[in-house]
């Protein structure tokens, strides 16, 4: 990419999905984005976000916050933290400034290579098939981008490939083995150079409590991988955060579990999809994950359905003043009570909420694996 080569403006986005028009992206005066689906989609197509832009045929125009002028659901789509990053320091070495980009130029540079199903056009991404890849070699080309401003124009092209629009705190790359499609991690400068098995065993105990995870993998024996859930042999899976369902801040609280669990339900209108949340929030009480922001949690909707994607980001975490970032009734520190009121007011049976509560709570214990004491659970 040069800056002569890179598209001065772009005053409209299509948005597609598996291969279909589904609307288009303009921005208004005062840089809002404003969508329209396509009239031929609303006849056959579903809501992309049920919650903010139904399948209606009115002109759809975004809040100013909690995404500066976003959809949730497109935001979900752009880069933040590490990929964000990585993509602004590849911009600038192209001589390209990424503070002047709009919304619909970013989206444009992820093009067909964003997270989930959704695709932009014009399509201005640059990056190339993912290979394999000597994951000691690109590890160490992570650490030096990561932990200095001097690096060279291959370390940064070779990121740059890896990174997609990847989000979170911690460089992570997408590689491909075994011919499928997995997202990498590396250790954070915060990070013990042991989170990467850390992260796998909480990922095999979170299995063993009930949670329908994606298969996880430890790589070169110390880096944590998941295998990609929004990519299948069949195609593409759309996929959304809670943060962009419901326009909810994921770098703040701004949650309850409360708001989650009835939001599952509206959605997915299936209470084996409410189970499976809540034994999530159980089990993030449980092993002291209080990182758990809106971000930390997605859907996914396949044919016409909407389901709870599988679990991810599990790892015990210190959250916001120590406190879960997505609170329990209103509390940051929960007990019992708090998380068998939630549960209830989303229509779980209490008997039900108990054998859950109890059986996370022995697996843990027995595990030793807790960070908190789990007899406060009980």
């Amino acid at each position: 990419m040069t800056k002569a080569s890179y598209p001065p403006g772009i005053r409209e986005l299509e948005v597609r999905y598996q291969g279909r028009l589904v609307g288009r992206m303009a921005l208004a005066k005062d840089m809002r984005c404003a969508f329209q689906y396509d009239q031929e989609y609303l006849n056959s197509g579903v809501s992309l976000s049920p919650f903010h832009l139904p399948a209606k045929s009115e002109l759809f125009v975004a809040s100013a916050l909690p995404f500066e002028g976003n959809f949730g659901v497109f935001d979900d789509s752009l880069p933040d933290g590490w990929g964000s990053l990585v993509l602004d320091r590849y911009l600038r070495k192209s001589g390209v400034n990424p503070d002047t980009l709009s919304i619909l130029q970013r989206l444009s540079l992820v093009g067909i290579t964003a997270r989930g199903a959704l695709e932009y056009r014009p399509d201005t991404s640059v990056r190339g098939e993912l290979r394999s890849v000597d994951l000691g070699e690109l590890a160490t080309r992570v650490e030096e981008l990561y932990r200095s401003k001097e690096y060279d124009k291959e370390t940064l092209e070779t990121v740059f490939r890896h990174s997609g629009s990847s989000g979170g705190a911690r460089p992570k790359v997408f590689v491909v083995s075994d011919s499928q499609e997995w997202l990498v991690k590396f250790p954070a400068s915060i990070d013990s150079s042991s989170v990467g098995v850390q992260e796998y065993e909480y990922s095999l105990l979170a299995q063993r409590c009930g949670l329908v995870m994606s298969e996880t993998r430890l790589f070169d024996g110390r880096y944590f991988g998941t295998k990609r859930f929004d990519r299948t042999a069949q195609g593409k899976i759309h996929t959304v955060s809670a943060a962009g369902l419901l326009h909810a801040d994921y770098r703040i609280p701004s949650l309850d579990y409360l708001t989650l669990l009835v939001a599952c339900q509206r959605l997915t209108k299936d209470m084996r999809e409410v189970e499976q949340l809540f034994r999530l929030m159980v089990f993030n009480v449980s092993i002291g994950n209080r990182d758990d922001h809106a971000k930390n949690f997605s859907f996914q909707l396949r044919g016409e359905e909407w389901k709870l994607s599988p679990a991810y980001d599990l790892l015990p975490s210190y959250g916001f003043n120590g406190q879960h970032t997505t609170t329990i009734n209103g509390s940051g520190n929960p007990c019992r009570a708090d998380l068998l009121t939630c549960g209830a007011k989303a229509g779980l049976k209490t008997a039900r909420m108990n054998e859950i509560i109890d059986e996370i709570a022995d697996i843990c214990r027995a595990e030793k694996m807790a960070r908190i004491d789990s007899e406060s659970l009980l």
